[in-house]
């Protein structure tokens, strides 16, 4: 009887369960919309899934062998509990307790740690012990592997890579604190310095990009133009990339990582950002000179990452 590992992808849109194996394969994938305005709803609703896809697993001839869980938010990997999760009211959720009844094992982490994980085991960084994995989206997330082993820090409240300090009394975080990697590197941060520098330069061709609608910016707008060699866009795009390189060399100067994985939606510019990266690191000789090199990969696993990756914190 094969055995395969439950991952749970909580997502503030929708709650994600997948049934994987010890080769990281997705076996079976359902699927429900988070409640995030109702706890009770929102638990109720994740325990009828994982039931749903527990009963079809072993209809299927599979031995389920726990639940692990990847949250965006902070967790208490100890009590197992979401402590906090942005798109979801209420604190100090009892997620563990909760889904005592269903008799398995269960495991909770930050959903960039479990990215991390996932990239590490069965992705971009397989067959390397010491990783780093940033996620670029509305937030940066930060995954840590040190030798071959998931990096939480105490209660699996540390890794938070985006909220390190990158300028001193600098931009305001959401986490509260100035001067956050998160403010500058984020893809949130990249539409406000697109835009600014859209409204201080009417002539760019990212207006036409947009269609000379400012509200159009994405976070592929400076970065296309850039390649089509648009002078302002070229500045916005270096820009972004000396922040999240100076960021970079702290981690590299901190963990020392083989390799550095790039994921979130600024990731699906692939080599053209990656290649950026690895020549701003190269150029600052990666921390020091005689560092070693930290080799810059795009993630592969893409939406089954969270999946894959929650599943991964009980396969051996």
């Amino acid at each position: 009887m094969e055995k395969v590992y439950l991952g749970v992808d909580v997502g503030g849109m929708s709650i994600k369960v997948g049934a994987v194996n010890e080769n990281g394969e997705i076996l079976i994938k359902d699927t429900v919309k988070t409640d995030g305005e109702n706890v009770d709803n929102f638990l109720s609703d994740m325990k009828k899934l994982l039931e749903k896809v527990i009963k079809e697993a072993k209809e299927k001839g599979y031995e389920v062998e726990g639940i692990g869980f990847g949250v965006p938010g902070v967790v208490n990997n100890k009590e197992g509990t979401i402590d906090k999760m942005a798109n979801i009211k209420g604190k100090y959720i009892p997620l563990r307790e909760y889904l005592s009844s269903l008799n398995l094992p269960i495991r909770i982490s930050n959903d960039a740690n479990v990215a991390a994980l996932a990239e590490q085991k069965f992705g971009a960084a397989k067959g390397y012990n010491n990783v780093i994995l940033l996620t670029l989206g509305t937030g940066v997330g930060g995954g840590v592997i040190v030798d071959g082993k998931l990096f939480e820090g105490y209660l699996g409240k540390g890794a938070e890579l985006g909220h390190v300090c990158l300028i001193y009394n600098g931009l305001k975080c959401g986490c509260g604190r100035n001067g956050c990697l998160e403010a500058y590197a984020s893809a949130s941060a990249l539409l406000r310095e697109t835009k600014e520098k859209m409204e201080a330069h009417k002539d760019s061709a990212m207006w036409d990009y947009c269609d000379n609608d400012i509200n159009k910016v994405s976070g592929l707008t400076s970065f296309e133009c850039a390649k089509k060699g648009d002078k302002y866009a070229i500045e916005v795009v270096d820009q972004y990339v000396s922040y999240l390189g100076e960021g970079l060399l702290d981690f590299c100067n901190i963990f020392r990582p083989e390799v550095i994985v790039i994921g979130g939606g600024i990731s699906n510019q692939g080599e053209y950002l990656s290649n950026k990266l690895q020549s701003y690191l190269e150029k600052r000789n990666y921390g020091y000179e005689t560092a070693p090199r930290s080799e810059v990969l795009i993630a592969k696993l893409k939406n089954d990452a969270g999946i894959i990756g929650a599943a991964s914190l009980l396969i051996k």
